[in-house]
Order: structure tokens, then sequence, then C-alpha cells
């Protein structure tokens, strides 16, 4: 088993025997390019369509919960807060 395990560490250990070639080329021509430009511009556009449908759901749930809390109190007022106004 410490044989395996040397010989593991060795293998791991050693640098490859051909390192990757450099890249000669101009290093300004390397760019996601129009694909990558086209992918991020749809996930910033669906991000902002999220934001604004999460912000009108909020709303909306808060305002719900506003006029519950006033139909509790009319209700109060007359007396009737056995009942539900649901």
């Amino acid at each position: 088993m410490n044989t395996l395990i040397s010989h593991l560490i060795t293998w791991t250990a050693t640098p490859s025997p051909t390192p990757y070639p450099e890249y000669t080329g101009d290093p300004n021509l390397v760019t996601p390019g129009v694909l990558g430009f086209i992918a991020i511009a749809a996930i910033a556009v669906i991000t902002v369509l999220l934001l604004v449908d999460m912000t009108r759901r909020v709303r909306r749930v808060r305002y719900r919960a506003m006029v519950r809390e006033e139909l509790a109190a009319e209700a109060a007022e007359r007396g009737e807060a056995g009942n539900d106004p649901r």
C-alpha cells in the first residue's frame, strides 16, 4: 500500500514533460466575441426583468396586507370582531 501511495505522489509531483506552447498571437484579439456579448446581455436583461417582477409582487403582497388590516380595523370598530372580512 505504501508503495502505491509513493508512486502516486511521485507521478503527480513530476511536471509534465511538454509544457503548453506559448501564445504568439495578438492578445487584443482574444475576446469572447459576439456570442459572449449576446450571452451576457441576455443575462442582464433577464435579471432586470426578474427584479421588476419581484418588486411588483412584493408591492402587491404589501398592499393586500394593508387592505386586510384596514378591513379588520373597520370590522373591529363596528363590533364585528368575530367575523373574518375574507
